[in-house]
């Protein structure tokens, strides 16, 4: 296998999380008894150009399809952050009834309404089907496709122009990342801003992030590695922002590489020093990762075992993918864990690949009265234990297993 950017060829092996179904392939009551289909979920750094990246074993155009699970105005913590987001560009670049706004991968317009309701035009790239629907509902303009070069060229033949082009947790979505970044400069206004967020790899390593490692996210990126690849394709960085998101996410700021318009920030410069200085441009930082996975998976499973022998009663909250890669790596079923709990009703009433553990209302969790609820979506737990306050009136525990396990 060669490197998606540089094309070198991979040999270092970041990480080896064994075979798993796509973590948004859910089952219906049909299809449980059925087998299913698993892939590799093995990461390799490269040793040239230090891209973290799985192979592409099952093609993006099968896992983004017309049936895609995830959508994104399911929270409320991530809403008020968009909202925040589009208030933030408003201001500091004056968007306005002139301007474009295109979003790659807009799901169900979760964020392009806030720009809407400001009477600035926008514009939705969104691959799935079922997600670009109930966007186009809420009136916001949207082309079900997957973004690249080619589709860039049609949008320039119809006269768009992204003044705002903007992309949150696509990059690390895509397989052919090169042709993606070559579509944000054709797409990109003379003087217009790109902006990305991605969940920051050195918080991946840092806080033992495994479960953010599935199928449907080809690369895990690197501030440095995304200044070389944007690079390559004459788009410059000149600001950085450093979020809370998804454990912890960079929000890049990009631009044309002849636009002088916007001067270069110190954080940008700041943010590489660091980098730097943790490592991630040398193949040693991503070497003891694996054992560091195998410790908390051996917790978490005790853990369940020793619920088991005690008759405790254990349920999850959050059919997250990052859930389904603890789960399918940790071996647990429905044996171990009765339940799961989403608030989507896009997930209720189906089963989560590999465990096959049933996915309820929260009304079923209220039912049962268990004795422990583990939170998968462990980046939004305080919104989640705010929800579900009122299982410490049973002596409910809440528990987490990233970055460390944790009774709350």
């Amino acid at each position: 296998m060669n490197c998606r950017f540089c094309n070198a060829v991979l040999k270092t092996v970041f990480i080896d999380l064994g075979e798993a179904p796509p973590s948004n392939s859910f089952l219906s009551a049909a299809d449980v008894s059925k087998p299913e289909a698993k892939y590799p979920l093995k990461v390799f750094v490269c040793e040239s150009c230090f891209l973290v990246q799985i192979a592409e074993f099952k093609k993006a155009i099968e896992i983004f399809s017309n049936e895609y699970a995830y959508f994104s105005s399911y929270s409320t913590t991530w809403l008020a952050h968009v909202k925040k987001y589009a208030d933030e560009m408003i201001e500091r670049f004056g968007f306005g009834a002139k301007s474009k706004v295109v979003e790659i991968a807009s799901n169900d317009g979760y964020l392009l309404q806030y720009f809407k309701h400001k009477n600035i035009p926008v514009l939705g790239i969104e691959p799935t089907g079922n997600t670009a629907k109930v966007a186009i509902e809420k009136s916001i303009n949207t082309i079900v496709d997957f973004f690249g070069v080619k589709l860039a060229k049609e949008l320039i033949e119809k006269g768009i122009k992204a003044d705002l082009l903007l992309g949150n947790n696509v990059l690390a979505h895509v397989p052919d990342i090169n042709d993606f970044v070559e579509g944000l400069k054709v797409l990109l206004a003379d003087n217009g801003v790109i902006t990305m967020e991605f969940p920051h790899l050195a918080q991946l390593v840092a806080n033992n992030q495994f479960d953010t490692i599935y199928h449907e996210h080809f690369s895990y990126l690197s501030f440095s590695v995304v200044c070389k690849i944007f690079a390559k394709h004459d788009l410059a960085m000149f600001d950085v922002d450093e979020l809370s998101t998804h454990g912890g996410s960079l929000r890049i700021y990009a631009k044309h590489k002849g636009d002088s318009s916007k001067q270069i920030g110190q954080r940008v410069q700041v943010l590489l020093d660091k980098e730097d200085k943790l490592g991630v441009n040398s193949v040693a930082y991503y070497k003891d990762f694996q054992k560091r996975t195998e410790a908390i998976k051996a917790i978490f499973v005790k853990f369940l075992n020793d619920c088991k022998i005690k008759g405790k009663r254990v349920v999850a909250y959050g059919a997250a993918a990052k859930g389904n890669t603890l789960l399918n790596y940790c071996g647990v079923t429905s044996e171990s864990i009765s339940l799961v709990v989403d608030a989507s009703p896009h997930k209720q009433g189906k089963y989560l690949p590999g465990s096959k553990i049933p996915v309820v209302s929260e009304q079923e969790l209220k039912d049962l009265r268990p004795d422990f609820v583990i939170i998968l979506p462990w980046n939004i737990k305080e919104e989640i234990i705010n929800q579900l306050s009122y299982i410490r009136g049973w002596n409910g525990q809440f528990v987490v297993a990233i970055p460390e396990f944790q009774l709350l």
